[in-house]
């Protein structure tokens, strides 16, 4: 009798388990992928494909300031495509974290170069939260801090 309900209770559990939905996995790979789009797109002076890899209701944090979506496609995107031109920096690996449909990923970054012909050396480090919605990642904020590079 121990074999049977052994054997019963193993075939309902392989029926539960074909018949439940997957989960989804998350690769590291994608999410770096819509970063590494994101900081190319600045890189290349490309606003619009930088934006598009960016939600609606996005907010970023630099410097203590709060900008939403718009306020930095405005104000502080230009800023970002001038000097992503003028200084190359130099990223750390990226680390990134899933829960369920959400990531994080904490980077930093090493700048030595002339902005504007004025000497700049500093570490920015980023946290950015993306989600993924309907197959895509997209990016819900990015908190940019920074300190002078010691060498």
């Amino acid at each position: 009798m121990t074999i049977r309900r052994f054997a019963a209770f193993a075939a309902l559990t392989m029926v539960l388990l074909a018949c439940a939905p997957a989960q989804a996995g998350h690769s590291e790979a994608e999410v770096a992928a819509v970063l590494e789009s994101f900081y190319n797109a600045i890189r290349n002076g490309d606003a619009a494909a930088a934006m598009s890899l960016i939600a609606p209701d996005a907010l970023f944090i630099e410097s203590g300031r709060l900008e939403t979506r718009d306020e930095y496609e405005k104000n502080h995107l230009p800023a970002d495509i001038e000097f992503e031109k003028q200084v190359a920096g130099k990223r750390d690996p990226l680390r990134v974290t899933f829960k369920d449909d959400a990531a994080w990923v904490i980077a930093t970054t090493a700048y030595d170069g002339k902005f504007d012909g004025a000497p700049v050396q500093f570490v920015g480090a980023q946290l950015m939260v993306l989600t993924k919605e309907e197959g895509t990642w997209k990016i819900r904020s990015i908190h940019w801090s920074s300190r002078p590079l010691v060498p």
